[in-house]
Formats: C-alpha cells, sequence, structure tokens
C-alpha cells in the first residue's frame, strides 16, 4: 500500500479543530515525509507503514510546544486514527489524499 503523496488532516483537540497537511514520499525504499500547519513546517520522523496502519512521531510549537505520535489506519485515500502527546488525552484524526492534478496534454 502506498501512502505517497499530500494528506489534508484534521485533528480533533481538546482546544478545537486543527488543519495540518502531511506530505509523504518514499526515499529509495524509505517513507519520510513534512508536516505543514499552523504556520510552521516539521520534518516527520519514524515514519512506517505495516499493512494498512501508518505511524508517525513529529514535534510541533504551535499552538504549544509537543512531541506527537500519530497512529493512522489507511483506508485507500482516507485514514483515521490518533495523535498522542505525553500524558494528554489522544485527539482525533482524520485524513484525505489531495488528488493528484492530471498533467494536461498538448
Amino acid at each position: 500500500m502506498s501512502v505517497e503523496g499530500t494528506w489534508d488532516l484534521t485533528v480533533s483537540t481538546p482546544i478545537g479543530r486543527i488543519k495540518a497537511v502531511a506530505e509523504f514520499r518514499d526515499e529509495d525504499g524509505t517513507l519520510t515525509g513534512t508536516a505543514h500547519g499552523a504556520g510552521e513546517e516539521v520534518p516527520l520522523a519514524d515514519v512506517a507503514i505495516e499493512g494498512d496502519r501508518l505511524t508517525w512521531r513529529q514535534a510541533i510549537t504551535k499552538p504549544m510546544r509537543l512531541n506527537l505520535a500519530f497512529t493512522m489506519t489507511v483506508d485507500g485515500e482516507t485514514m483515521t486514527g490518533t495523535s498522542k502527546a505525553g500524558r494528554l488525552p489522544s485527539s482525533k484524526v482524520t485524513g484525505e489524499r489531495r488528488a493528484v492534478p492530471v498533467a494536461a496534454e498538448g
């Protein structure tokens, strides 16, 4: 299963919904990625996929400094799961893969 591409994520936190974008790339067999949200861009760490389960870690500084661990289940063009920060309750996460623009033939 490939998770490569750009995903629009919604994280339902105790302080409201946070929109983020995650980009996943396969670089020589290693899954890497970057997340964008709240005006910052951070690298994803320990990106791994096992069956339909996708996991990664990332650090954020906005709205507060947190280290997040994501555990997601991928189903085609959507993913659902949770984001956990330390001892805080886990937050529900949903994601949808952006359609790849079709290049115009000319």
